[in-house]
This record gives structure tokens, sequence and C-alpha cells, in this order.
């Protein structure tokens, strides 16, 4: 879908707040568009919009728009939101964020990074990999990069650093020139209605890659082998452990803040090569097949192992992927954005092998009722390698559906299946209270979910002191 732009447009983001849309409507700002935006509440990413002069109004009122030329929406708007509904009557031209976003990077070359778990690691890893080849890059993410303190850049290369959102379709309408699969998972299937269409949507966004380009699969996730099965386009590489991977990890070592293996390579047609004793200051399993990823494209762009390596190493983080946030009687607390049983999973594993002998909390804040409502039975058995579960209530993300089974019996579900002791609370005030009476010794507190619970965290140094 080509939209004609001029720059004397009105650009109006409907959700401004969110992290997608934030980010392109930054990106749109500093391509020298005008733009403005509404959503309910403030948050972090409206007051980094506000800092590049960008007004946004808080409510969603049809006079919001009364100047504007253009709508942008993204897939999280509901069908009666007055502004919406005033800009079909106006006859606005009405956009959503994902084919806005093909059309700002249509004429880039672009690195798009998919996969139900994983993107906005790896589309930071890339970017930074990049920045230390001297390549400035475009950046829009689906998280903060501290490199920057923001999820999207404009930069004066030829090149984008993309991460796609497959959540409601529009992924496959993002041009790639390199692009990552890195991995498929149950997740949208509010969307999709089910995996096999999820897969079909992955197969066809493969199949877009040009014959200049590439795309990179990790071959450890066995949906994407499976998708693999029935691409007719072959023009992919592939990563992981596995040992037929075109880019292997080998020799895997893990400590408490950084992890260190290898890269065997094995294309086609070339000799065998390795980047060897790549350091990255991140722990798990998935954050080294991301940085994988990361080098595999690099690489196949020509930048050398060197800078790729440094790149890697000087990775400064995102937000709120395990993050420290604070320590109280020296037990460090963490904060994550894990709010699907893959991801708590993967957390959860490379903390225990790095903290071994120390006692597992996780604070979790299940994420759409929905969600909790289809993968019920995958999260009660994704706590195994903790020892304690602080299970908090449901953030909606406004959603009004039944979840179909009472919310004791999905705590007891977890007890038995995880093998772990339950706490269950109602509000921050009760996670405060516990947080006095029961943290000290040998333990690692981790808070999860995509909901408040990022500031439930982050504000208990108020209370505790």
């Amino acid at each position: 879908m080509k939209i004609k732009l001029a720059k004397s447009e009105l650009i109006h983001f409907i959700g401004i707040g969110g992290i997608g849309m934030s980010g392109l409507a930054l990106i749109m700002k500093d391509l020298g568009f005008k733009v403005q935006g509404s959503d309910i509440s403030n948050n972090k990413n409206i007051e980094r919009v506000k800092q590049k002069k960008i007004k946004v109004y808080i409510g969603h009122k049809k006079q919001n728009i009364d100047k504007s030329t253009i709508l942008v929406i993204s897939s999280a708007i509901k069908k009666n939101n007055p502004e919406l509904l005033y800009a079909k009557k106006r006859k606005i031209p009405i956009y959503k964020r994902g084919d806005m976003l093909a059309n700002v990077v249509s004429l880039m070359k672009n690195v798009v990074v998919a996969g139900s778990h994983g993107k906005t690691t790896t589309t930071s890893l890339i970017s930074n990999i990049f920045t230390h080849a001297k390549i400035d890059p475009t950046v829009i993410n689906g998280g903060v990069l501290n490199s920057f303190s923001g999820s999207a850049k404009l930069g004066k290369s030829e090149w984008c650093v993309l991460e796609s959102d497959e959540s409601d379709g529009s992924f496959t309408k993002i041009p790639p020139t390199y692009s990552i699969i890195t991995n498929i998972d149950k997740e949208h299937l509010d969307f999709y209605k089910s995996l096999e269409e999820l897969k079909k949507n992955f197969i066809s966004f493969i199949e877009k890659t040009p014959s200049f380009g590439k795309t990179f699969i990790c071959l450890d996730d066995k949906n994407n082998r499976n998708v693999i099965k029935k691409i007719s386009n072959l023009n992919y590489n592939t990563y992981g452990i596995n040992k037929l991977s075109n880019f292997k990890i080998l020799n895997i070592s893990q400590k408490e803040n950084y992890s260190k293996f290898d890269i065997k390579i094995n294309l086609p047609g070339t000799k065998k090569n390795f980047i060897i004793n790549i350091k990255i200051p991140l722990i798990g399993l998935h954050n080294i097949r991301n940085s994988t990823a990361a080098a595999a494209v690099a690489f196949s762009v020509g930048i050398p192992a060197r800078i790729i390596k440094k790149g890697l190493e000087k990775f400064s983080g995102v937000q709120r992927r395990f993050t420290k946030v604070f320590s109280f009687q020296n037990v460090p607390f963490f904060d994550d954005y894990a709010h699907h049983p893959t991801e708590i999973i993967e957390v959860l594993d490379g903390v225990r092998e790095v903290y071994r002998n120390k006692e597992i909390i996780c604070v979790f804040q299940p994420h759409r009722i929905s969600r909790l409502k289809n993968l019920h039975n995958e999260f009660s058995k994704s706590f195994k390698k903790a020892n304690t579960v602080i299970l908090c209530p449901i953030y909606k993300a406004g959603e009004n559906i039944k979840l179909g089974f009472s919310y004791n019996s999905f705590a007891k579900k977890i007890i038995k299946n995880s093998k772990v002791k339950l706490i269950q609370i109602n509000n921050n005030s009760d996670l405060i209270k516990y947080v006095k009476q029961n943290i000290y010794g040998d333990k690692i507190v981790i808070g999860m979910g995509a909901g408040s619970i990022s500031n439930w965290i982050r504000d208990i140094p108020k209370y505790i002191k």
C-alpha cells in the first residue's frame, strides 16, 4: 500500500503512548512531518514524545482531531473510539500502524526482526553492532534501548533495523532486505485463531525476502523447523545449537553478569569460518541465540568479526529485560517483561544456571485475560526453576471477558505443576508487606509481566526505607 504523504499533513496517532506507536511518531517527526497524538493516560513513552515537542492529548475526544488530515491507529484501538468514529464521518484517511511503518521504511534497506519472543533484544543487538561498525541505522524497536534512552531514532545511513509486530498480521507488509525469525509460539491467537494460521503468515513473510537479501531462522525452534519444510524460496540461513545450523553455537559458558560462546559458520560453497570468544553482558540461552542471530546478519552484511564481537560485548541492554533495579538486604530485585510461558521458562532457565544456590522468588502478574485463558495450563508448568511464586491479580489490558475458571484453581495448578510455594496477593501494598517480612538471605526476586508489575517492583524502595 503506497501512502501519499505531504509535509503539510497533520498526522494524528490514536494510542501514541504505546511503545510501537510512540516510536513511529518520533521517526515521522524527525523526517519532518507534523505529528500529534492522544492516549487515555500519561506514561513514560508519552513523556519521551513530548520532549520532541509533539502535542499529546490525554483522553480521546473528537475535538482532538479537528485539524488532522491523516489518522494512524494501533490494533489496540477499539471500534467505538470517538476520534476514530469522527475521522470516519469526516472521511479522513485512516491507516494502521503497520501500513504507515511499511510506507516510511519502503525506501530503506531493512533488517526486520520477527518472531514470538526475543525480538526487542535481537533488534537492539543488531543496531548496536551496526553502530559500532559506523553504520548509523534508523532503529524502530519495541523496547527502550539504554544506549539512547528511547525506542526509536532516525539514522543517517540507508539502513533500518526494526522490530516487526505480528500481533495483527501487519508484519507481512514490511519489505525486508534481511530478516530474522527467532521462534513461533502460541501468541496472538485471538487474531490468528490457530497456530497453523500464524505459521502461514510467517511463511509468506519469509518468502518476501528478495534474492539479494537473506532470512535467518532459529533451527532450535520446532515450529520454525516445521515452517522451513514448507518454504518454496530457499533463500535462508539457520542458526542455533542444532548441529545442522549454518551459524552454530558452541562452547557456551555462563556467569552472573555475562555469557561466552563461539559461532561456527558453515555456509554452502564457502570454507568453514569461526567467530570465537564472543562475550555478551546477558545471561540465558535465549540471549545467546538472539546474539547469534544479530551476528549472522552482521556477518552477511560484511561487518568484520572483531566489530561484531565489540558490538555485542558493549551492548548496554534494553529496559525491562532482566534489568536489576535495586537491592534490599543484599537481595537483588530484577524487572522483566516475560509475560508468556516460553519467556518465563527461558528467563528462569538462565537465572537458575548462574544463581545455582539462591532461592528464586517470582512476582508474576498475568497480562490479558485472553492469554491466561488460552495458556493457563502452560503457565502453570513454567515456574519449575523458581522456589516461590507471588501471584498478582490479572492485568486486564482493557479486556472484559470471562476467565472461565477460578483464579484460586489457577494458583493451585501452579503449585501442583511447578512444585513451588505460592502466595497470592491483591495489590502492591501486599507486595511491600511481603518484601519487608520475607526478603533477606540468599535470594533473588524477579518481577515478571507486561502490565503494571514493573512500576510495583520499581516503587518498592520508596516504601521499605
